[in-house]
């Protein structure tokens, strides 16, 4: 306990209090470019293929050191605790993205329809849809961290993710963005995948197997990838004013419109985190797996659900609004998960038959 305090005390001004950075970060992107038209135009023209350079190399920066983290020879642990692993896949893959599309469907084609337009109705519908099928990759070890999960299995649950995303990710967007009536180019969704997830995932992982055969796992854990720590964060808060540059206009003049989004995106949120932790209890599945499980498929992997709906459908499109809307909301309400799951895991252990955690021991003796 006494080393995790210090951990925490370590942590950047940024980590701590990411919330309120991504609030500022916001509040002045919107301000830029309510304010300086001219220079979001100029901006505007830095692009290949529909796609943002400035956003582009910021989201590699974003996503780089994410994938630096993620050992797949853990993949070899997937023996262990498989309840864990089925929880994780069914959830994020048979449930999240269609429960993700049902509830945004309701709510922004009946609930909202006499506040927003059909075609905004879509196109908030398409950005929902993108944070469905994308569970969260890297942000869940903070998650799990703070909740006590168990760090090396939240590794192989987070490899298993991965490399079902690479093939499912492209056809369950698709498929229910074909449904809800919004064309998707098949080629411009792969080609978003390729950049954003296999590219930086490749490119991780030869980093890291030639580092660390070079210098060993220690160097590369204790003095290399803590580089990145600022990086990550600094190139999402400059995302965070890009993109709210392009919308500023809109946002000032529909500021009930991100509450509107924010709907949807919370009860999907805890809806998802109540199924699979939920399960998990029934389960007997021990805490330190049962948490990060439900973490994974309650957040998203907002980069790459950001990149995909610029590269779509454009920086001031709705569905870009409705992604990153979906990094304003997730920050406090996983940090709200993180609470229950502490809460409850006494629970949660007495009923895996699991030790209970000596803090929660003496708690427990006192109540």
């Amino acid at each position: 306990m006494a080393r995790k305090t210090q951990d925490m005390k370590r942590m950047s001004g940024f980590e701590r209090y990411l919330t309120l950075w991504v609030a500022l970060c916001i509040a002045a992107g919107t301000f830029i470019g309510s304010t300086w038209p001219r220079a979001v135009d100029g901006l505007a023209k830095l692009t290949i293929a529909q796609i943002s350079i400035p956003v582009a190399v910021l989201i590699w920066l974003m996503i780089y050191p994410m994938m630096l983290q993620i050992d797949f020879a853990s993949i070899a642990r997937i023996g262990e605790r498989k309840n864990g692993l089925v929880v994780t896949t069914v959830v994020n893959w048979l449930i999240k993205p269609f429960t993700m599309f049902a509830i945004a469907w309701f709510f922004f084609n009946v609930v909202f329809k006499p506040f927003i337009t059909p075609d905004l109705a879509q196109q908030y519908l398409a950005g929902a849809v993108l944070l469905g099928a994308a569970p969260c990759t890297a942000m869940v070890f903070v998650w799990s961290y703070l909740a006590d999960g168990d760090a090396a299995y939240t590794l192989v649950q987070v490899a298993l993710n991965d490399l079902i995303m690479l093939v499912a990710f492209v056809p369950i967007v698709s498929l229910l963005l074909g449904v809800s009536g919004v064309p998707v180019p098949w080629d411009t969704l792969a080609l978003s995948v390729v950049l954003f997830v296999v590219i930086p995932l490749a490119a991780g992982w030869l980093t890291r197997t030639s580092l660390m055969k070079s210098y060993g796992r220690e160097w590369f854990e204790r003095s290399f990838l803590p580089r990145f720590g600022p990086i990550t964060i600094v190139a999402l808060l400059a995302t965070l004013v890009i993109i709210f540059m392009f919308q500023g206009e809109i946002i000032v003049g529909n500021p009930l419109h991100i509450l509107l989004i924010a709907v949807p995106l919370a009860i999907q949120t805890f809806l998802i985190f109540g199924i699979a932790y939920g399960w998990a209890y029934l389960w007997r599945i021990e805490h330190p797996v049962a948490a990060p499980a439900g973490f994974i498929g309650a957040s998203n992997f907002f980069e790459l659900a950001v990149a995909v709906a610029i590269a779509l459908f454009g920086l001031t499109s709705g569905a870009a609004l409705a992604t990153v809307v979906g990094v304003l909301v997730e920050v406090p309400l996983m940090l709200a998960l993180v609470w229950i799951a502490k809460r409850t895991r006494v629970a949660v252990c007495r009923r895996a038959e699991c030790a209970l955690p000596q803090v929660d021991a003496v708690v427990l003796e006192e109540t």
